[in-house]
């Protein structure tokens, strides 16, 4: 009993930490999107279903002898992809599709392994089951779920603030080889353990009807549910503050918590409790779906996804089968979150023109809810009906309200951009990236060029551009938007943009003016801002911009002592760098300032907020830029020293590296 929990343990363990360890280290290769952990869940989820198939297949088909067999042999196998570092090839040129790119990653760096363990859950709790006839091997899937939380909360505690990524990779491939040693001697113990090595011998101890099509269904459907919402809340959440796996793992530590209490014991999952909660919470959180108040709606979605989680495993767990069918349950559970997971991250990107997928689950889990609930009494029927209406309206109107206004609306990976039209107190046309607009364009003919928006003159570009030397400038731009810092552009300039996003390229050249109007030389970069400076040869910038983020999410591989080096191997001696640092939820002023201080250089922050509420100068949006120099002379002009203020950083506030940075110490 022992050495079967302690195999499981470790596997499951290491099943779930080298999750964030892998994403952490390819999320800068993608420009920092929220969509890279919803695509390396679907990565996750699929090998999860592979590692079950198999289990599933091998016990019906295979003697006990050959299934040990096999399994030593995959397991010497797998060592020989170790240590688990991604290859720097697989960076993207940013032409290619990014999704297909980190599945491809993925699947060479740690596909065997990840699939080896994977199988050990439901083959190890199989082979149990043979061994000891009158145990219960459900409580060791709460062993397995126990252990996967563990590794989750570990992570951004005890391993991300100390640990290196590179030495993370290489002590998770040194417990990977202990935990082949210990799988290896529990598959050779197994043979050994109660005599049973014929199959068909095992299988009658325990006589049960082979579940059917129906209750299979309902076990998939179930899983899906749970993973679709945990995977549609936490790109709600990170997409509107950053992507990092601090954000990742409050989300998936409650997910697993649910299984952990449901296969646990029956008394954890109190069914009357469960579902008033879920019915009360899911109308909620549909109303509020398109908050962006995240102190207010955080909460409730956390608590929302606990609530609809102990819902939908609960009752798993509650229509489980006999032992001698628990490798088809998990194989059924394990397709029911493969589907979930392509749903949100293929599949929404792809087919929905807005972040729908929320709004979609939680009408989804509403459906199921009155499934699982009609059949109780009259009022259940009548209750879980309202439940269904009020919780699609309150999604419909979240829907609606996304769409409002929109001259235009597309979706790729990246993010989800918007064009719309104002016609008072002026015509003006905005980006919107998510729910935050990210420059625009006055449509008057006579105002087309001049800067609005977070761009305008009182703010810090344009307090920067009027200090500037009167000569020719190169300037280069991480993030196009709609391109309205072109509005300072003049003849003999050079305005050069990174953008990371193709569509906003296009809507960018389609829907505004700024590309075209301009006396300057435009140039535009696809792919991500810092690994196509990281590729190019020195650039000489006489400012260089970063204004890179989508919505109020950060990609926080731009503000790293890394990136910091980069920037500054393509700026003239001299030269500015000008940060966007408009947020809501983080306080980026400090981690800029604290990289300013390690290479040397000046830093001030420049806070605008215009005021006007008619003609064009409504359109001058508030707004915080920190801009960043070793030319302390420039900092001294009238234009930048009359608005200026100093950061203040926190005692003890330590530099961002690649390796290292804290969220939670910037948060507002």
């Amino acid at each position: 009993m022992i050495l079967y929990a302690l195999t499981i343990f470790t596997s499951a363990f290491l099943l779930f930490l080298v999750q964030p360890i892998m994403a952490k280290q390819i999320l800068p290769w993608f420009g920092g999107s929220a969509a890279v952990w919803a695509t390396c869940m679907v990565f996750f989820q699929m090998a999860l279903l592979a590692g079950y198939a198999y289990a599933d297949f091998t016990t019906r088909h295979l003697t006990h002898r050959r299934q040990v067999i096999l399994h030593v042999a995959l397991l010497a196998i797998s060592l020989l992809v170790l240590p688990i570092t991604p290859d720097a090839a697989w960076k993207p040129s940013g032409e290619d599709n990014p999704s297909w790119r980190i599945l491809g990653l993925l699947t060479l760096t740690i596909g065997l392994p990840y699939f080896i363990l994977s199988t050990t859950s439901p083959l190890l709790q199989s082979w149990f089951a043979r061994s000891f006839h009158h145990a219960i091997p459900y409580r060791l899937f709460a062993l397995s779920n126990l252990a996967s939380l563990l590794a989750l909360l570990a992570y951004p505690f005890l391993v991300e603030p100390w640990i290196t990524t590179r030495m993370q990779s290489i002590a998770w491939s040194v417990f990977y080889a202990v935990f082949i040693c210990l799988c290896g001697y529990a598959a050779i113990a197994s043979m050994r353990g109660a005599g049973h090595d014929d199959k068909a011998a095992a299988d009658a101890a325990q006589p049960e009807a082979a579940p059917g099509a129906g209750i299979q269904f309902v076990w998939m459907t179930l899983a899906a549910t749970a993973t679709f919402l945990l995977l549609a809340v936490t790109t709600h959440i990170t997409q509107n503050v950053a992507s990092l796996p601090f954000l990742w793992i409050i989300p998936l530590s409650l997910y697993l918590a649910t299984f952990i209490l449901c296969f646990d014991h029956p008394r954890w999952y109190r069914r009357e409790v469960f579902l008033l909660l879920v019915a009360v919470l899911l109308p909620l959180m549909a109303w509020y779906s398109d908050s962006l108040n995240l102190k207010l709606v955080i909460p409730m979605y956390l608590l929302g996804l606990f609530a609809c989680c102990m819902f939908c495993h609960g009752e798993l767990a509650h229509i489980k089968p006999a032992p001698r069918h628990l490798t088809r349950y998990y194989l059924m559970i394990s397709v029911g979150g493969a589907v979930g997971g392509l749903l949100v991250g293929f599949g929404a990107p792809y087919l929905l023109n807005g972040y729908f997928e929320l709004a979609i689950g939680l009408t989804g889990c509403a459906l199921l809810l009155a499934y699982r609930t009609y059949r109780l009494a009259w009022w259940a029927l009548v209750g879980s009906a309202a439940v269904v209406g009020a919780t699609a309206w309150g999604g419909g109107k979240a829907i609606d309200h996304q769409m409002a206004n929109s001259r235009l609306m597309m979706r790729n990976f990246y993010s989800v951009i918007k064009v719309r039209d104002n016609d008072e107190p002026t015509p003006f046309r905005s980006l919107v990236h998510g729910g935050i607009m990210h420059g625009g364009q006055l449509m008057d003919p006579q105002y087309r060029l001049r800067p609005s928006s977070y761009f305008g003159t009182t703010s810090g570009y344009g307090r920067m551009f009027a200090s500037l030397p009167d000569a020719p400038r190169k300037v280069g731009i991480i993030g196009l938007g709609a391109g309205s810092v072109i509005a300072y552009g003049r003849k003999g300039d050079t305005f050069r943009f990174y953008e990371i996003n193709p569509q906003v390229v296009d809507v960018a050249r389609r829907e505004f003016t700024f590309m075209t109007d301009t006396p300057a030389k435009i140039e535009v970069v696809l792919g991500d801002g810092r690994l196509s400076l990281e590729r190019e040869p020195d650039r000489q910038f006489d400012v260089l911009a970063m204004d890179a983020f989508s919505g109020d999410s950060i990609p926080m591989h731009l503000l790293t002592r890394e990136a910091m080096q980069i920037y500054l191997r393509h700026l003239k001696p001299g030269g500015v760098i000008i940060f966007q640092a408009t947020n809501r939820f983080i306080n980026i002023a400090p981690i800029v300032a604290s990289l300013a201080n390690e290479f040397g250089m000046a830093s001030v922050l420049i806070s605008d907020s215009p005021e006007s509420e008619e003609g064009p100068d409504y359109w001058t949006s508030s707004t915080d830029q920190v801009i960043v120099t070793s030319n302390r002379a420039l900092l001294q002009s009238e234009k930048i020293r009359s608005a200026a203020t100093e950061i203040a950083i926190p005692a003890g506030f330590r530099v961002w590296t690649d390796d290292f940075n804290n969220l939670v110490r910037v948060l507002k």
